[in-house]
C-alpha cells in the first residue's frame, strides 16, 4: 500500500502476495537458513493454507514430523498491511480454536531432542509443559513473548532467555523504563537473559548484571514483518554458532539478521544466509 488507509476510504493495493509466516515457524526457518537443524511442533489446518504452511517448512528443511494436521480446522492466517513509505506493518489475524494444543498434546521426546527449545506465548499451557520438560532434560529454553496472557508467569519460570516484543516488559512489570522492566523480569523469573526488541532502535538486553544496548543495522526497509521472529531464530543460531562467545556478539548477529529480513516483502523472503550476516557485520565493524 502507498500509505496506511484512512478510515472510510478506498485505496488501490500496490502489490498483493500470499506468503507463509508465523512467529515460531519463521524463527525456525531462520535457524534452518543459518545452517542448523530445526523441528516444528504445532498444528496445521487441513485446508489449502495448512498445506501451504506445512510445505513451506518442509521446503526449508524444517522437520514437521512432530506436528499435527487437525481435521475440519482452517489454518491460522493473517492479512498484513504494509505501508510503503516506512515498511511498517499492521497485522489482522484469525485462528481456528481447534488448532489449540493442550499440555497433554506436547510430545516429550520431540521437545527434549534438540539443543535449544524455542516457544511462543500463543498457547501458554502447552508452552509451559514443553519448557518444563526441556528444563528437566537440561535443554536451554528461549521464548518469543509479546502479550500478557493467562498463565504467562507460570511459563516464564521455565525460560532461560526471555526475548520480548517492545510493549511486553512494561505491560508485565509496570515499569515504564525498558531497562528497569527487563531487569525486573530477569530477576523475578531467574532468566539468564531478558531482552526487548525495539525495531529501528535495535535491542536492549539484561544479562550478567548489566544492560546491553545493541544498535540496529541500517538497510533499505521494504517490510518489517517477521523481523522480531528472525531476531529470535538468529539469536538461537548465534548461540549454537559460538556457544562460548560474548553475548554482545550474539545480540549483534541477531540484530543483523533481523535487519536483513526487512529487505523484502513478507515474513521470510529476506531471511539471510550466514554469508550475508557475516558481510553486514563486517561492513558495520569497518564504519
Amino acid at each position: 500500500m502507498a500509505e496506511f488507509p484512512a478510515s472510510n476510504s478506498k485505496q488501490r493495493l500496490q502489490r498483493f502476495a500470499r506468503m507463509p509466516g508465523g512467529q515460531t515457524a519463521t524463527a525456525l526457518v531462520t535457524c534452518a537458513r543459518l545452517g542448523w537443524s530445526a523441528r516444528y511442533i504445532g498444528s496445521f489446518g487441513d485446508d489449502e493454507l495448512g498445506k501451504l504452511s506445512r510445505d513451506s517448512l518442509i521446503g526449508e528443511g524444517v522437520d514437521v514430523s512432530a506436528a499435527r494436521t487437525v481435521a475440519g480446522a482452517t489454518n491460522q492466517f493473517a492479512v498484513v498491511l504494509v505501508d510503503a513509505r516506512t515498511g511498517q506493518r499492521t497485522v489482522l489475524w484469525d485462528r481456528h480454536p481447534d488448532l489449540t494444543m493442550t499440555a497433554e498434546d506436547v510430545p516429550r521426546d520431540a521437545v527434549t531432542s534438540g539443543r535449544f527449545l524455542m516457544v511462543d506465548c500463543q498457547e501458554t499451557a502447552a508452552a509451559t509443559q514443553a519448557a518444563r520438560l526441556a528444563r528437566e532434560a537440561g535443554v536451554p529454553t528461549v521464548i518469543d513473548v509479546e502479550k500478557v496472557r493467562p498463565g504467562i508467569t507460570d511459563l516464564l519460570q521455565y525460560i532461560d532467555a526471555i526475548i520480548a516484543a517492545e510493549d511486553f516488559p512494561t505491560a508485565l512489570t509496570g515499569y515504564e523504563d525498558p531497562g528497569r522492566a527487563i531487569e525486573a523480569m530477569a530477576r523475578e523469573f531467574g532468566a539468564h537473559l531478558a531482552c526487548v526488541t525495539l525495531g529501528h532502535e535495535g535491542s536492549l538486553a539484561w544479562c550478567g548484571g548489566r544492560l546491553i544496548r545493541t544498535p540496529a543495522f541500517q538497510v533499505d526497509c521494504v517490510d518489517s514483518t517477521g523481523a522480531g521472529d528472525v531476531f529470535r531464530g538468529a539469536f538461537v543460531a548465534a548461540c549454537l554458532r559460538t556457544p562460548e562467545g560474548d553475548i554482545e556478539d550474539v545480540l549483534a548477529y541477531a540484530n543483523a539478521a533481523a535487519a536483513l529480513n526487512c529487505r523484502a516483502l513478507g515474513a521470510r523472503a529476506g531471511i539471510p544466509r550466514p554469508s550475508e550476516v557475516a558481510q553486514l557485520l563486517t561492513a558495520q565493524s569497518q564504519m
